[in-house]
C-alpha cells in the first residue's frame, strides 16, 4: 500500500465467522475496516476498542456493489485491501437443485467477487493495494453434494491468477485455499463435536483451521512483506485431508 494515512479494508461477509475474524484482526492492527452483509450484524465488529463500519449490501447485485465501494471511499478517502470472503452453499445434490439455486450459488461464490473486485480496482490501484480471495479446497478436489460451489471456487482460483496478470503491478491479487474449518454453524455437517474431533485428528497438524489462522495469512498478504506475492493460491489446510483410499486399503 502507498500513500499517507490509515489503511482501509473492505471485508465482504465480515460480520460473522471467518470474515469477522479477519475484520477483527485488521482492526487490532490499526486498519479502518468496512464489513458488509445482506443484514446488519447482530453485534458490532470490534477489536482493540475500535469498531468496523458495517454496511448492508447484497454483493450479488452489481449496483449495490458500486454503492458499497463508493460509500467506503467517501467515508475513508481511500481503499487498500479487498477481502472477498462472502460465500458458501447448502449441501444438496446437483440433480435435485433448481436452476435458481445453482445460479445463486455461482453468483455468490464467483460473480460477486468479480463484481466487487471490478468496482474496487481503481481505488486499489491508486494506493498500490491488494485483493485477497477466500477460496476453498472444494475448488481443487471433488466436491460431491456441493458441486456448484466447488465449480465456483475453482473459477475464483482461475480469476485470481488472471487478474494478477491483468492488474499488476498496480494491484496484487492472491487467494487463500481454505481447508476444513472449525465452524459452530456446521457442527452437524461434520457429525457433531465428536466428528470434529475425529476429523481434526486425521489432519497432519491435529486440528481444523480456525479464524485466526486465516486472519494471520490475510494480514501477511496485505503487508509489505508480501510485496512480491501476486497470483498465488496459498493452501491453508494444516497438511491436507488424508486420501480416502488409505482407509479403503486398510479394510
Amino acid at each position: 500500500m502507498e500513500g499517507k494515512g490509515t489503511p482501509v479494508a473492505i471485508v465482504t461477509g465480515g460480520t460473522r465467522g471467518l470474515g469477522r475474524a479477519i475484520a477483527e484482526r485488521l482492526l487490532a492492527d490499526g486498519w479502518e475496516v468496512a464489513v458488509c452483509g445482506r443484514r446488519p450484524p447482530e453485534m458490532p465488529v470490534m477489536a482493540a476498542g475500535r469498531e468496523a463500519l458495517a454496511l448492508a449490501a447484497d454483493i450479488r447485485d452489481p449496483e449495490a456493489v458500486m454503492k458499497l465501494v463508493a460509500d467506503v471511499v467517501a467515508r475513508f478517502g481511500r481503499l487498500d485491501l479487498l477481502v472477498n470472503n462472502a460465500g458458501g452453499a447448502p449441501k444438496v445434490d446437483l440433480v435435485t437443485s433448481s436452476p435458481s439455486l445453482i445460479e445463486k450459488i455461482v453468483t455468490l461464490n464467483l460473480l460477486a467477487p468479480l463484481y466487487v473486485s471490478q468496482a474496487a480496482q481503481p481505488h486499489l490501484a491508486a494506493t498500490r493495494g491488494c485483493i485477497v480471495n477466500i477460496a476453498s479446497v472444494s475448488g481443487r478436489r471433488p466436491s460431491p453434494g456441493t458441486t456448484a460451489y466447488g465449480a465456483a471456487k475453482a473459477g475464483l482460483l482461475s480469476a485470481t491468477t488472471s487478474l494478477a496478470q491483468e492488474w499488476g503491478p498496480a494491484v496484487r491479487v492472491n487467494a487463500i485455499v481454505v481447508g476444513l474449518v472449525e465452524d459452530h454453524d456446521q457442527m452437524e455437517h461434520y457429525g457433531g463435536a465428536a466428528g470434529v474431533t475425529r476429523i481434526g485428528a486425521a489432519i497432519p497438524l491435529g486440528r481444523m483451521a480456525r479464524g485466526p489462522d486465516l486472519a494471520n495469512l490475510v494480514t501477511w498478504l496485505a503487508s509489505s512483506e508480501a510485496a512480491y506475492v501476486s497470483g498465488a493460491c496459498i493452501d491453508l489446510h494444516g497438511g491436507g485431508e488424508p486420501p480416502a483410499f488409505l482407509d479403503l486399503a486398510r479394510g
